[in-house]
Protein backbone atom coordinates (compact mmCIF):
# COMPACT_ATOMS: atom_id res chain seq x y z
CA UNK A 1 0.00 0.00 0.00
CA UNK A 2 1.21 3.76 -1.21
CA UNK A 3 2.00 6.26 1.30
CA UNK A 4 -1.23 8.16 -0.28
CA UNK A 5 -3.26 5.08 -0.18
CA UNK A 6 -2.21 4.35 3.51
CA UNK A 7 -3.09 8.29 4.12
CA UNK A 8 -6.49 7.87 1.87
CA UNK A 9 -7.29 5.02 4.76
CA UNK A 10 -5.96 6.52 7.60
CA UNK A 11 -8.12 9.69 6.47
CA UNK A 12 -11.45 7.61 5.80
CA UNK A 13 -10.55 5.65 9.20
CA UNK A 14 -10.71 8.26 11.04
CA UNK A 15 -13.41 10.18 9.71
CA UNK A 16 -15.09 7.30 10.31
CA UNK A 17 -14.76 7.37 14.14
CA UNK A 18 -15.04 10.46 14.77
CA UNK A 19 -18.67 9.99 12.65
CA UNK A 20 -18.56 7.36 15.09
CA UNK A 21 -17.97 9.79 18.36
CA UNK A 22 -20.00 12.06 17.15
CA UNK A 23 -23.27 10.00 16.95
CA UNK A 24 -22.45 8.47 20.52
CA UNK A 25 -22.13 12.00 21.57
CA UNK A 26 -25.32 13.63 20.25
CA UNK A 27 -26.92 10.24 21.26
CA UNK A 28 -25.85 10.71 24.50
CA UNK A 29 -26.64 14.14 24.80
CA UNK A 30 -30.01 13.60 23.19
CA UNK A 31 -30.54 11.02 26.20
CA UNK A 32 -29.74 13.74 28.55
CA UNK A 33 -31.81 15.98 27.36
CA UNK A 34 -34.62 13.61 27.02
CA UNK A 35 -33.92 13.02 30.67
CA UNK A 36 -33.51 17.01 31.81
CA UNK A 37 -37.16 16.96 29.84
CA UNK A 38 -38.49 13.92 31.63
CA UNK A 39 -37.40 15.21 34.76
CA UNK A 40 -39.07 18.92 33.67
CA UNK A 41 -42.31 17.64 32.55
CA UNK A 42 -42.50 15.45 36.17
CA UNK A 43 -41.98 18.46 38.22
CA UNK A 44 -44.39 21.06 36.03
CA UNK A 45 -46.68 18.38 36.55
CA UNK A 46 -46.11 18.35 40.32
CA UNK A 47 -46.12 22.11 40.56
CA UNK A 48 -49.43 22.36 38.86
CA UNK A 49 -50.59 19.50 40.69
CA UNK A 50 -49.56 21.23 44.00
CA UNK A 51 -51.12 24.71 42.32
CA UNK A 52 -54.36 23.02 41.32
CA UNK A 53 -54.90 21.29 44.99
CA UNK A 54 -53.48 24.93 46.71
CA UNK A 55 -56.07 26.59 45.05
CA UNK A 56 -58.68 24.38 44.96
CA UNK A 57 -58.68 24.59 49.16
CA UNK A 58 -58.46 28.30 48.88
CA UNK A 59 -61.68 27.85 46.91
CA UNK A 60 -63.63 25.68 49.31
CA UNK A 61 -62.45 27.80 52.60
CA UNK A 62 -63.33 30.82 50.74
CA UNK A 63 -66.63 28.92 49.93
CA UNK A 64 -66.90 27.66 53.75
CA UNK A 65 -66.59 31.30 54.78
CA UNK A 66 -68.93 32.51 52.44
CA UNK A 67 -71.73 29.85 53.29
CA UNK A 68 -71.01 30.43 57.04
CA UNK A 69 -71.68 34.08 56.46
CA UNK A 70 -75.01 33.04 54.70
CA UNK A 71 -76.06 30.83 56.98
CA UNK A 72 -75.85 33.27 59.92
CA UNK A 73 -77.58 35.88 58.22
CA UNK A 74 -80.29 33.45 57.29
CA UNK A 75 -80.33 32.33 61.13
CA UNK A 76 -80.66 36.08 61.96
CA UNK A 77 -83.33 36.83 59.52
CA UNK A 78 -85.52 33.59 61.04
CA UNK A 79 -84.17 34.70 64.62
CA UNK A 80 -86.02 38.33 63.49
CA UNK A 81 -88.89 36.79 61.95
CA UNK A 82 -89.63 34.35 64.79
CA UNK A 83 -89.46 37.47 67.12
CA UNK A 84 -92.23 39.56 65.20
CA UNK A 85 -94.74 36.23 65.12
CA UNK A 86 -93.83 35.75 68.85
CA UNK A 87 -94.83 39.57 69.43
CA UNK A 88 -98.06 39.60 67.22
CA UNK A 89 -98.94 35.99 68.89
CA UNK A 90 -98.58 37.78 71.91
CA UNK A 91 -100.54 40.64 71.07
CA UNK A 92 -103.49 38.58 70.15
CA UNK A 93 -103.19 36.24 73.42
CA UNK A 94 -103.75 39.28 75.20
CA UNK A 95 -106.46 40.66 73.30
CA UNK A 96 -107.95 36.79 73.84
CA UNK A 97 -107.34 37.56 78.15
CA UNK A 98 -109.29 40.57 77.61
CA UNK A 99 -112.32 39.27 75.73
CA UNK A 100 -112.32 35.92 78.21
CA UNK A 101 -112.06 38.45 80.96
CA UNK A 102 -115.13 39.76 80.02
CA UNK A 103 -117.28 36.10 79.89
CA UNK A 104 -118.60 34.23 83.05
CA UNK A 105 -115.94 31.63 82.68
CA UNK A 106 -113.56 34.05 84.08
CA UNK A 107 -115.44 34.43 87.16
CA UNK A 108 -115.84 30.93 87.44
CA UNK A 109 -112.15 30.87 87.58
CA UNK A 110 -111.59 32.98 90.16
CA UNK A 111 -113.78 31.68 91.85
CA UNK A 112 -112.48 28.21 91.77
CA UNK A 113 -108.59 30.06 92.50
CA UNK A 114 -109.54 32.00 95.53
CA UNK A 115 -111.49 28.83 96.65
CA UNK A 116 -108.56 26.52 96.06
CA UNK A 117 -106.30 29.79 97.85
CA UNK A 118 -108.50 29.05 100.99
CA UNK A 119 -107.78 25.14 101.06
CA UNK A 120 -104.40 25.95 101.18
CA UNK A 121 -104.38 28.56 103.41
CA UNK A 122 -106.02 26.29 105.81
CA UNK A 123 -107.03 27.70 109.06
CA UNK A 124 -103.94 30.80 108.45
CA UNK A 125 -104.99 34.01 108.01
CA UNK A 126 -105.08 34.93 104.23
CA UNK A 127 -105.31 38.05 101.98
CA UNK A 128 -106.62 37.62 98.59
CA UNK A 129 -106.17 40.18 95.78
CA UNK A 130 -107.90 40.47 92.71
CA UNK A 131 -107.19 42.79 89.98
CA UNK A 132 -108.48 46.49 89.43
CA UNK A 133 -110.06 45.99 86.20
CA UNK A 134 -112.33 43.06 88.17
CA UNK A 135 -113.42 45.62 90.91
CA UNK A 136 -117.35 45.12 89.50
CA UNK A 137 -117.24 41.69 90.10
CA UNK A 138 -116.30 42.25 94.04
CA UNK A 139 -119.20 41.81 95.82
CA UNK A 140 -120.20 39.31 93.55
CA UNK A 141 -117.08 36.85 94.25
CA UNK A 142 -117.18 37.56 97.75
CA UNK A 143 -120.39 36.55 97.64
CA UNK A 144 -119.48 33.07 95.64
CA UNK A 145 -116.68 32.47 97.96
CA UNK A 146 -118.02 33.87 101.68
CA UNK A 147 -114.57 35.75 102.37
CA UNK A 148 -113.24 39.15 102.14
CA UNK A 149 -111.43 40.06 98.64
CA UNK A 150 -109.27 42.97 98.41
CA UNK A 151 -108.77 44.87 95.37
CA UNK A 152 -104.69 44.90 94.42
CA UNK A 153 -102.97 48.67 93.95
CA UNK A 154 -101.50 46.98 90.89
CA UNK A 155 -102.75 45.85 87.97
CA UNK A 156 -101.48 42.16 87.30
CA UNK A 157 -103.89 41.40 83.97
CA UNK A 158 -106.11 39.66 85.67
CA UNK A 159 -106.18 36.07 88.04
CA UNK A 160 -105.93 36.15 91.64
CA UNK A 161 -102.80 36.68 94.07
CA UNK A 162 -102.58 35.81 97.86
CA UNK A 163 -100.62 36.24 100.73
CA UNK A 164 -100.42 33.85 103.62
CA UNK A 165 -98.34 35.99 106.16
CA UNK A 166 -98.10 33.29 108.92
CA UNK A 167 -95.96 31.46 106.39
CA UNK A 168 -94.53 33.92 104.37
CA UNK A 169 -96.24 32.56 101.01
CA UNK A 170 -97.02 34.61 97.86
CA UNK A 171 -99.42 32.42 96.26
CA UNK A 172 -99.52 34.27 92.09
CA UNK A 173 -102.46 33.16 89.90
CA UNK A 174 -101.67 36.23 88.01
CA UNK A 175 -102.14 36.19 83.91
CA UNK A 176 -99.41 38.66 84.04
CA UNK A 177 -97.31 36.36 85.94
CA UNK A 178 -98.42 32.98 83.16
CA UNK A 179 -98.65 35.22 80.25
CA UNK A 180 -94.79 36.90 81.32
CA UNK A 181 -93.61 32.89 82.28
CA UNK A 182 -95.17 31.94 78.63
CA UNK A 183 -94.16 34.70 76.50
CA UNK A 184 -90.11 34.45 77.73
CA UNK A 185 -90.56 30.06 77.59
CA UNK A 186 -91.81 30.14 74.31
CA UNK A 187 -89.74 28.75 71.48
CA UNK A 188 -90.58 27.85 67.54
CA UNK A 189 -89.33 24.18 67.14
CA UNK A 190 -89.29 22.76 63.73
CA UNK A 191 -92.08 24.71 62.26
CA UNK A 192 -94.04 23.33 65.30
CA UNK A 193 -95.09 26.11 68.37
CA UNK A 194 -94.25 25.34 71.38
CA UNK A 195 -94.94 26.53 74.93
Amino acid sequence: MTTEEKLKHFKAAALEEARQESTAAIEEHRRALEKLFQEHTVDKDRQAALEVKTETDRLKRENNITLSKERLEIKRDISRKQEELKETLFVEVQEKLADYMATQEYQQLLISQIREIMKFAGNEEVTIYIDPADQSCLSSLTAAVNHPLTVSEYSFSGGTRAVIPGRHILIDNSFAAKFDAAKKNFTFDGGVLHE
